[in-house]
């Protein structure tokens, strides 16, 4: 595909809002043709799939009924957006993919890291991300940043246990897949992990 496709990763309260906007001011001072999604969501059916999987009315949904859903909500992506737009050579910019996956389900909930790279597989298919950048801080920092968790996301309502699970799974991620997720540290003003992040792009060859 003649496109580059660019996700962000880490868990609630690492600045990927923050992060996201300004790659995407950077990208448009360069004329980049980009496009920026989120996930769950980024089309009409998967932003449905989203209002199921965060309503907090739905506590008793099990982790392998998430995992499907996330994965449903991905396949439906893929070839509805990501794929039409690699192929016309435009950047993708995702806040999150499956990495989150690997990382929520696959660890926090228990489900195992070869199962979701399977899950992943069959809804990606040969869509995988170029670049991965995992926003990397620990999850008590986080929330204190975020001032805590939002009370109409049921995962951010969680608790810090789980969230702790999460975040060793995506260490866990940056060692199975190094090749493609880079971590950045967050603990740092807004301005200097962006310049981080281009350079890390500038250095991996995707931006010119």
């Amino acid at each position: 595909m003649k496109g580059k496709f660019i996700t962000f990763e880490g868990g609630e309260g690492v600045g990927k809002t923050t992060q996201l906007a300004m790659m995407k001011d950077f990208l448009a001072s360069k004329g980049a043709d980009a496009v920026f999604l989120r996930e769950p969501g980024g089309n009409a059916i998967s932003e449905k799939i989203r209002a199921i999987i965060l309503d907090t009315a739905n506590s008793a949904m099990t982790g392998m009924c998430e995992a499907m859903l996330y994965s449903a909500a991905r396949a439906q992506l893929c070839e509805e957006v990501i794929r039409p737009a690699l192929e016309e050579g435009k950047f993708v910019v995702c806040d999150r993919f499956i990495d989150s996956t690997f990382a929520y389900q696959g660890i926090a909930r228990g489900l195992g890291a070869d199962r979701i790279e399977t899950l992943n597989s069959f809804a990606c298919g040969e869509i995988i991300p170029d670049l991965t950048v995992f926003l990397d801080l620990e999850p008590t920092a986080a929330f204190a940043r975020k001032g805590g968790a939002d009370s109409d996301d049921r995962l951010e309502q969680e608790g810090i246990r789980f969230h702790n699970k999460v975040y060793s799974g995506y260490k866990l991620a940056c060692e199975r897949y190094p090749d493609r997720i880079v971590a950045i540290d967050c603990d740092k003003d807004a301005d200097t992990v962006h310049s981080e992040i281009v350079r890390v792009l500038a250095e991996r060859g995707i931006l010119k």
